[in-house]
């Protein structure tokens, strides 16, 4: 489909006849004063962000039972006896046991 080419120059001056003639038809028409407009209130400025405070993290190892539920935790060091238990626990339940390391944060008083 092809659109209809506008001619710009020819309705430019159109407006600028029906300009002209407006203007010979009201010669004393008011000019009001326009009014700067009211300006605003800067808008405030919102709060920066809190930092986040770093907080230290420990690992430990954690006896876990196959549905995830944490039966037992001991210190890093102690990798061993959280094995043992484990052992322990899947050879008399019925479900197996396993470690894993979880990392807890560190209470400081």
């Amino acid at each position: 489909m092809a659109r209809k080419v506008v001619n710009r120059k020819e309705l430019r001056e159109q407006h600028e006849a029906a300009e002209r003639a407006g203007a010979a038809a009201e010669p004393e028409k008011k000019k009001v004063a326009k009014r700067a407009p009211a300006k605003r209130a800067p808008a405030k400025r919102k709060s920066r962000a809190k930092e986040p405070v770093e907080v230290r993290m420990r690992v430990v190892w954690g006896v876990y039972s196959q549905a995830m539920k944490l039966v037992d935790t001991f210190a890093h060091d102690e990798k061993k006896a959280a094995e043992k238990k484990a052992n322990s626990l899947s050879q008399s339940g019925k479900t197996p046991h396993f470690v894993q390391k979880i990392k807890q944060p560190i209470e400081e008083a």
